[in-house]
């Protein structure tokens, strides 16, 4: 009976994990009718890279692991054909792998079957399982290199791959990056374990990070580790999340609420069980800023070129000239968690094809390709200011959904594409958040506004964006560390929305109060916008103002929403 009402109690993943294994499920793989699918069928595949959205259910998606984001130019091309044969949209992840969107059902298994054969795989790709294992794309090559990590990614993937008692049976997916390097192109804190580059006694090696998710980064574990070190640790990692990691509610069982629950010690507890070695406390960590040109230099002096892509977009005729000229010039291929390709070991700084679009700095979701997101979102980039963003190097993250693959949280500017009727007949809308001090897994961004129609996105970033350009500060995470993030969220929205009602861009200079300070905040705005009528809005945290002001900018029913009226510049010193 206990045993029962434990079961009763498991969340529905868990219940069909508990009757049968999703390594036992994979034998009937050859057999399965694609047109017909039960939930639990649906639920299984996805930890062999295969999953359908809710609203094309006969149309799936298959997604690849490219450990460390390397694959051949061999690999590439055969991808691409495949692609081309069956008609198939090709998106780089998020976490530098590639999924292959569009399968009709009855290509399903020809499909799976002949990209399995490439060399890669799509084996825990999705569910839940430990993901693609991420690092930088400079990885054991770039000038900042100091320990290559490719060798411990591959020991990882082997171990967990196909090991039948891990394959789906996790409580919850978890997330892997580590960094054998000082600089980073992308940060790797959004995972829920981190190996960072650190030294301790002189010596070079991982200082441990975990917890950390979209929404979260993580945690200082005070753990450092050799690299020999390295793999034994992951085993004892996985085997502790297994043991003990909630399998009930699916809204707490990620590694950051076992962290809640228990604690970092306790964590470390469980996981010092399955080590056989003996914990020594973090090391110095080895963390630089650095920002990186579309040709970097290589510490071989080889060059390496950045291939922007459309929003992760690409196309077969992209993939097969990157291919051949790689291949040409003996080069090497890898994918970015930025959703960028790079060409790694050219003999020199030209390459003779342009990039198609300025995306350097935006990491953007699936989109509406994945079963949870709401928007298109590769086509919802044209509502951003990307001329700008490029200029200055902004980091922006751009989600479909709350789940953040784009990684919204973790950038200078974050946004969420929503719908809503709350602001006339729309066409939809961002969430939009602001401030991450991302680089050094300081902090997360804080939400600005709950809600921008599409319609003013790229006037409401714009003005951010101006504002930031006139704070002396060349760098938009040192603008959120030392000026907006001095401030209250809710005066920072009330602040953008001040200058945008009255048509003004006045500068935001840094708060010297220790706490943030609702009654000098409310003094700044008397004394900048002194005879506006929101100053009577404003109640004991500025959310009634707030409302109204939105409101009364934003919605768009019988207005002009591409009328931009003038702006009158005011600078204070």
């Amino acid at each position: 009976m206990q045993d029962e009402e434990l079961e009763g109690k498991l969340n529905k993943r868990e219940r069909y994990k508990a009757r049968l294994r999703p390594y036992d499920y994979f034998e009937q793989f050859e057999t399965l009718d694609f047109e017909s699918l039960s939930e639990g069928d649906r639920l299984y595949l996805q930890d062999f890279g295969i999953f359908t959205t809710d609203f094309l259910e006969d149309e799936f998606t298959l997604r690849l692991r490219v450990p460390a984001g390397r694959l051949s130019a061999e690999q590439f091309t055969s991808i691409a054909d495949v692609a081309t044969k069956y008609d198939l949209h090709i998106i780089l992840t998020a976490r530098g792998g590639i999924q292959l969107h569009g399968i009709e059902s009855d290509n399903v298994l020809d499909i799976f079957n002949k990209i399995n054969s490439l060399g890669l795989t799509s084996w825990q790709s999705f569910g839940d399982n430990i993901r693609n294992i991420v690092t930088d794309v400079y990885d054991g090559r770039g000038r900042y290199s100091e320990i290559e990590v490719y060798p411990i990614i591959m020991q990882m993937q082997e171990y967990i791959l196909k090991n039948p008692r891990y394959v789906g049976m996790l409580p919850r997916r978890v997330s892997i990056g580590i960094s054998g390097n000082r600089a980073n192109v992308t940060s790797f804190f959004a995972n829920d374990i981190y190996f960072a580059l650190a030294k301790k006694d002189e010596t070079l090696g991982f200082n441990v990070f975990m917890g950390g998710k979209n929404t979260d980064v993580a945690q200082d574990a005070d753990i450092f580790l050799l690299p020999h070190e390295v793999f034994d640790f992951f085993k004892a990692f996985v085997e502790a999340f297994y043991l003990h990691g909630s399998r009930f509610s699916r809204s707490k069982t990620r590694l950051i609420y076992l962290i809640e629950d228990i604690g970092m010690d306790g964590l470390k507890e469980h996981i010092q069980t399955e080590y056989a070695g003996k914990l020594q406390s973090a090391g110095k960590l080895l963390l630089e800023k650095k920002e990186f040109s579309a040709h970097e230099i290589l510490k071989d002096g080889t060059y390496a070129f950045c291939y922007q892509t459309d929003f992760a977009r690409v196309n077969a005729d992209e993939i097969k000239k990157i291919s051949e000229y790689a291949t040409r010039h003996n080069a090497e291929i890898r994918i970015g968690i930025d959703q960028k390709i790079y060409i790694l070991g050219l003999q020199d700084n030209l390459v003779p094809f342009k990039s198609p679009k300025e995306s350097a700095t935006v990491v953007a979701c699936a989109g509406n390709l994945c079963p949870y997101s709401f928007w298109n979102i590769k086509d919802e980039t044209s509502y951003l200011p990307l001329t700008k963003i490029n200029e200055h190097s902004i980091q922006v993250g751009f989600s479909g959904c709350a789940k953040g693959c784009g990684r919204h949280h973790h950038t200078d500017i974050g946004l969420i594409g929503l719908k809503t009727n709350n602001f006339g007949d729309t066409q939809g809308g961002a969430r939009v958040f602001i401030g991450a001090e991302h680089s050094d897994g300081a902090s997360v961004g804080r939400m600005l506004f709950s809600m921008v129609p599409l319609e003013h996105l790229h006037k409401v970033l714009s003005l951010i964006i101006t504002i930031f350009e006139q704070s002396g500060y060349k760098d938009f995470e040192d603008f959120s560390r030392h000026i907006l993030n001095k401030y209250s969220e809710k005066f920072l929205a009330m602040w953008f929305l001040a200058n945008l009602q009255t048509s003004q861009v006045i500068d935001l200079q840094e708060n010297k109060n220790i706490k943030e300070n609702f009654e000098h905040e409310k003094k700044l705005l008397e004394e900048y916008f002194p005879k506006s009528e929101f100053l009577a809005l404003i109640d004991d945290d500025f959310s009634n103002a707030i409302s109204v002001i939105s409101k009364e900018l934003w919605t768009i029913e019988g207005k002009d929403p591409n009328y931009t009226p003038p702006i009158k510049r005011v600078v204070f010193r």
